[in-house]
């Protein structure tokens, strides 16, 4: 944390006030005295009130939390854009919307025509249009960057408003403290500072006062910030890691069901094949005769085998062909009529 010292403070004439008739009562708690007509601030109360609005912006910074920095007069204007963009806060210094913070919903519809025509203009459609149609295009884009600029990115109200100078911030301050925005504000000796939460007592009238107090407040922002956004990226990242193990995990347990379902299936398979293979042969068993006993016809063990006799079939005696000038004979019988006659034997065949 960037803390300033009293020498640093003496040195950009962070003490020195209005003049003596221009100033607020409300401010005498923190006046030292006066010199040639002007008040002299107290360093010593502005050193530590410094450095307690430091640690409130650090502290809500360190949480993920938004600080609008406020700043359009011309000795802060550079300083609050700078410290803003390093910080990643939004920032407004050139100068203050109306509503900006009342009435949000109606501002970011206009951040969002920011983006589009943004959008419009890096793509190279822009240029494509006509041209009265490309110039009031162009000159809406200018006017929203103008106004709008340095709260593009901001996507809600933030949770502190950090101010330099009270009385050109009039607007901001009176938003800031209807809605009950934390303050954090550089505030001098002609500014009322009952609305400020974090009151940091210091000229505001000088760019050197100025700069010391937006550095050593927007750099301990700066540092907290830093740290929280690495933070969330390594916690994103360990969330994408657990994320990845996990689909892993169910990846692996899904193939393992699969590997289980396809063995079960191919267990259920075999047993029923095996199961159609032993119907088959008990089939197969009943069919053939138990062992020990003869098949009916066959020869018991102990008796020669009888062999069967051939009946011969009787052939039809070969009748001699008649000569062609002979009548033909009485045709021989059929063997459907030789079976009321006795059959003859064929010559040469043996009587048994």
């Amino acid at each position: 944390m960037n803390e300033a010292g009293l020498r640093e403070l003496l040195e950009a004439g962070v003490h020195f006030g209005h003049q003596t008739r221009r100033w607020n009562p409300r401010m005498g708690r923190y006046i030292h005295g006066e010199r040639d007509g002007i008040h002299i601030i107290d360093l010593l109360q502005t050193q530590e009130l410094l450095a307690e609005a430091s640690e409130f912006g650090a502290e809500l910074a360190r949480k993920g939390g938004t600080i609008l920095f406020v700043g359009t007069k011309k000795q802060a204007r550079d300083a609050i854009g700078e410290l803003a963009q390093r910080s990643g806060m939004p920032y407004v210094n050139q100068r203050w919307l109306g509503g900006l913070l009342t009435n949000f919903a109606t501002i970011s519809k206009r951040i969002d025509r920011l983006h589009e025509l943004t959008e419009l203009s890096e793509g190279g459609r822009l240029d494509l249009l006509p041209t009265k149609e490309r110039m009031a295009r162009q000159a809406e884009l200018a006017k929203l960057e103008y106004n709008l600029g340095g709260v593009r990115d901001m996507k809600r109200l933030p949770q502190a408003v950090f101010l330099i100078d009270l009385k050109t911030e009039e607007i901001a301050l009176r938003e800031a403290h209807r809605l009950r925005i934390p303050i954090i504000a550089l505030v001098d000796t002609n500014c009322d500072p009952d609305p400020v939460q974090y009151v940091i007592p210091g000229n505001d009238d000088a760019i050197r006062s100025c700069e010391l107090v937006i550095r050593a407040v927007g750099e301990s922002i700066a540092e907290s910030a830093d740290a929280w956004r690495t933070e969330e990226e390594r916690r994103r990242a360990e969330e994408e890691r657990k994320r990845q193990e996990e689909e892993e995990r169910k990846r692996r347990a899904e193939e393992e069901r699969k590997r289980a379902e396809e063995a079960a299936t191919e267990a259920a398979k075999q047993a029923e094949a095996a199961s159609a293979a032993a119907a088959a042969q008990q089939g197969e068993g009943a069919q053939q005769p138990q062992q020990g006993q003869p098949q009916q016809g066959q020869p018991q063990q102990g008796q020669p085998q009888q062999q069967p006799q051939r009946q011969a079939q009787p052939q039809p005696p070969q009748q001699p062909q008649p000569p062609a000038d002979q009548p033909p004979a009485t045709p021989t019988p059929t063997p459907a009529e030789s079976e009321v006659a006795p059959a003859k034997p064929a010559e040469g065949s043996e009587a048994k």
